[in-house]
Formats: structure tokens, C-alpha cells, sequence
């Protein structure tokens, strides 16, 4: 199902309505549920590969969030050091990493599950812990953490 104009519009204005209210009072990442349904608003409705993070402080509040890569229709190019020095300038203290799958499956690949390990090991150098990985498909969305990957 295609979005309209009309209904992008709609959603442009809410994302900036949501990003104010973030700034002004922190959203707690402390349920699964609630983590699905703001990656699913954020990334269902992308056309292309976009590898995005969460970053959290100590209490999984949300500091930001960013798309970091963006790719092609089956893929993204994800650097570990990239991601890094962007959870270091926002100091910080937990990441949940999320892409989509243009395709609608859900599914983590072989290549997904590797960059998640490679990042794991990144970014625990620094102390930054990763919660979660999940993949945004249409309507499923999958959690590495829930499937025992993380």
C-alpha cells in the first residue's frame, strides 16, 4: 500500500511534532513494545536500506535518533567506527541498532547478524552496550535480543 502526498505530509508534521516533544521530555526505551512501534512509524514506510540508531543515556532514555548509512533497495553499508564516534558525541550509555527491509521480511540475514556482532564488539570497548537489533519489515519487526542473537 502506497502513502499519498497528502498522508506524507501528515506524517512529516507528526515526526516533527514527536521530535519536539522528545527533546522537551525524554522517552524511556524500557518496553519492547513501545521500541517496535516507534522504529515501525520511523521506517516502515522507507523505500531504500537505512541502518538507523537509537542512543540511549544510562537509563535508556532516548538522547537521539539517527539514520547513520543509507542504502540501496537490499542493502546498507554499515561502519562500526562510524556508529562509534556518533555514540561517543552523544555519550551515550546504550545503543539499539534497527534497519528495514524494504522487501516487507523481517528476517536478519547472515550479513545482518555479522555487522550486529561487529558492532557488539565496538562498542563495548567504549562501554556502550548494545540492547537490541531489530529489523523492520512490513508489518513484522524482529528483535535479534528476542531471538537469543544478542
Amino acid at each position: 500500500m502506497a502513502i499519498t502526498p497528502a498522508e506524507q505530509k501528515v506524517l512529516d508534521r507528526a515526526a516533527r511534532i514527536l521530535a519536539r516533544e522528545l527533546k522537551e521530555r525524554p522517552l524511556a526505551m524500557t518496553s519492547p513494545q513501545l521500541v517496535r512501534d516507534f522504529l515501525r512509524f520511523e521506517l516502515e514506510h522507507v523505500e531504500h536500506e537505512t541502518f538507523c540508531v537509537l542512543f540511549l543515556d544510562t537509563q535508556h532514555r532516548l538522547i537521539a535518533f539517527e539514520e547513520l548509512f543509507r542504502g540501496t533497495l537490499d542493502s546498507a553499508s554499515v561502519y562500526p567506527r562510524e556508529v562509534a564516534k556518533e555514540a561517543l558525541r552523544h555519550n551515550a550509555g546504550a545503543v539499539i541498532l534497527a534497519h528495514n527491509h524494504p522487501s516487507g521480511i523481517a528476517e536478519p540475514s547472515h550479513a545482518d547478524r555479522r555487522i550486529t556482532d561487529r558492532l557488539k564488539e565496538a562498542l563495548g570497548l567504549f562501554e556502550i552496550r548494545v540492547l537490541d537489533h531489530l529489523v523492520v519489515g512490513s508489518p513484522e519487526v524482529v528483535s535479534f535480543a528476542e531471538q537469543g542473537l544478542i
